[in-house]
């Protein structure tokens, strides 16, 4: 499969948690060609801060493989990652990021900062953005459109 496609699953995971309230990122795991793990936001109903995308993802793959450590893996999500989620990235060992939408205010794969970049950490993750970022930020754009319109958790128009 391609990154498009890996990334269109992501999407569907994005479209999940809008369905529920959730800010609408989407995660998965892949390890070869074969997607061994999938997550989306849930920290609003989960009343817990952690439960990113990319959390939610990790912790399946590593429970999928039987380690905490996923090398040869590699995660696609629809936002770039934010600090905390990109520290959970670093310790796994991932191989590679590839994230959709870039993000002007927490992003730290080279939107804030740039995290991946740091040298002296003692594993670097490759990191590449861009991939469907149109559709990757179209949802989260109407997804608070809709929010900012008193439209509450509906979403209108989603494409995957």
């Amino acid at each position: 499969m391609t990154d498009e496609g890996f990334m269109r699953l992501a999407l569907a995971q994005a479209a999940k948690a809008a369905a529920l309230g959730e800010v609408p990122v989407g995660a998965i795991v892949v390890k070869g060609d074969t997607v061994i793990a999938e997550g989306f936001n849930r920290p609003i109903a989960g009343h817990d801060p952690t439960a990113h995308a990319e959390v939610q993802a990790l912790r399946a793959a590593a429970l999928s493989l039987g380690n905490y450590r996923l090398p040869g893996c590699r995660l696609f999500v629809t936002l770039e990652p934010c600090l905390m989620c990109s520290g959970a990235i670093l310790h796994t060992r991932l191989d590679e990021v590839v994230f959709g939408a870039h993000d002007p205010k927490t992003g730290v794969a080279g939107s804030v900062i740039d995290v991946y970049g740091i040298t002296s950490l003692n594993h670097q993750t490759q990191i590449r953005g861009g991939v469907l970022a149109a559709e990757c930020g179209e949802i989260l754009q109407i997804f608070f459109k809709n929010k900012r319109f008193g439209q509450g958790n509906q979403v209108k128009r989603v494409s995957v």
